[in-house]
């Protein structure tokens, strides 16, 4: 499955809707999304990533630019995520900088 993105801001919450894999040449556009929500004032980043099968280390520094482009104070909440993308958090321990949830608001 090709990927896709949906995109919300309100009240001060970015909700991303993520679809297929999220690979190389797709991170591009995951990047893209992040940069048009950096300049809103955001406080909470949601990732919906229920339908999302497959996130590659390209993926994994978009999570981490986001953090850096909108700020230290941002919280990133990842909303049911597959086991293998939980497994790849893990492994390179990024679970520790991110909120994993079965929904939001928590």
């Amino acid at each position: 499955m090709a990927f896709q993105i949906e995109s919300v801001v309100e009240e001060q919450v970015a909700k991303l809707t993520l679809h297929g894999e999220l690979d190389s040449l797709s991170a591009r556009v995951f990047q893209t999304e992040i940069e048009k929500i950096a300049n809103q004032p955001i406080d909470s980043l949601v990732l919906d990533m229920e339908e999302l099968s497959f996130m590659s280390s390209a993926g994994l520094r978009v999570l981490i630019y986001s953090k850096q482009k909108i700020g230290p104070k941002l919280s990133i909440y990842i909303v049911k995520p597959q086991e293998l993308i939980v497994d790849t958090l893990t492994k390179t321990g990024l679970q520790h900088s991110v909120t994993i949830v079965d929904q939001y608001p928590v």
